[in-house]
């Protein structure tokens, strides 16, 4: 049986911030994916004092992967220690340490400590690993400082749209679900490529197109759950955006059917509406993201409507 080694590494970065409210940003994990570049989602699986069991879903070297993690808080020294008790593969193991150091002043200093070994002992796993791992805490370091040292409101706008639907959560699941089959099914969606290496792990890269014409790019990690929920996150952005979280929720109904809400959490970047906004100001771009992103919500929430409840399966949704 071949063991790998085991590699060990260091990233830190200064934070002007108050050391507590950095603390407090690594602990709550629920906030990574608005907080992390590589994080799609996060949640808190059980917790007892200041154990806790985390899963995690993120890209590493722009592969999505999901693991299990158990982490342990110090609130005292500011630290959270954790290790992974499901890697995936390439990963054989993988632990570390958050260490929020108080400096002079106001500030404080964030070091990131990770040990990792490979599944197997290719070295060609491990340098994989080592890069993910730079390249992860560099990103995540970096995203810290930035959220810590935000003064001002953080621009962060979360908005719901629901259509309760006269059908089965499967079907409304299944619609959603095969995203593939969009640019036949939705009138806004021009292009779409869909990869599942891992099922309920997707990358979706889509063109979709606006009223004005226009085309945009985008490609999200989703994270699919039957029957009642897809999670995503964009990693590939439209220009005026620096974050864009959705989630379609499919939930019983009150009175028979169900519910489904698309919800989009989204922060426009103010230093491009002077340049990209056509006049507007951000109160202003943010309500006109806002209704975009609504309107085609709702289109794809009307079609899977059609597709649930009988009249739209065989066709190309209206």
């Amino acid at each position: 049986m071949t063991t790998s080694a085991v590699r060990e590494t260091e990233h830190a970065i200064d934070v002007a911030a108050p050391a507590e409210r950095v603390y407090a940003l690594i602990a709550d994990v629920t906030r990574w994916p608005e907080i992390f570049p590589p994080t799609v989602h996060a949640e808190c699986v059980e917790r007892d004092g200041n154990a806790e069991l985390i899963r995690l879903w993120a890209t590493a070297n722009g592969t999505p992967k999901t693991w299990t993690s158990r982490r342990s808080h110090d609130p005292e020294r500011m630290s959270v220690s954790f290790r992974q008790e499901r890697s995936q593969h390439p990963v054989g193991g993988m632990g570390g340490t958050w260490v929020v150091e108080p400096g002079s002043g106001s500030g404080c200093r964030v070091r990131l400590l990770h040990d990792y070994s490979a599944a197997t002992g290719d070295p060609a796993d491990l340098d994989w690993i080592g890069r993910a791992v730079d390249r992860n805490s560099e990103a995540e370091l970096q995203a810290l400082k930035t959220s810590a040292e935000l003064t001002g409101p953080d621009r962060l706008v979360t908005f719901d749209d629901t259509v309760t639907i006269d059908g089965e959560a499967k079907e409304v699941y299944d619609f959603l679900n095969e995203a593939q089959l969009w640019q036949e099914r939705l009138p806004h969606v021009a292009r779409v490529v869909l990869e599942e290496e891992t099922p309920g792990l997707q990358i979706l890269e889509m063109d979709t197109s606006a009223k004005d014409g226009s085309v945009h790019t985008t490609r999200s990690v989703r994270v699919c759950r039957p029957h009642t929920s897809i999670l995503y996150k964009q990693t590939l952005l439209p220009a005026l955006l620096t974050l864009h979280n959705g989630q379609w929720l499919i939930e019983e109904a009150d009175g028979g059917g169900v519910a489904v809400t698309s919800r989009h959490t989204v922060r426009v970047n103010p230093e491009r509406v002077a340049e990209l906004g056509g006049g507007m100001d951000l109160p202003t771009m943010q309500e006109n993201v806002r209704r975009t992103l609504s309107a085609n919500s709702l289109a794809t929430l009307r079609a899977a409507k059609a597709h649930a409840e009988g009249s739209g399966r065989g066709r190309a949704a209206p």
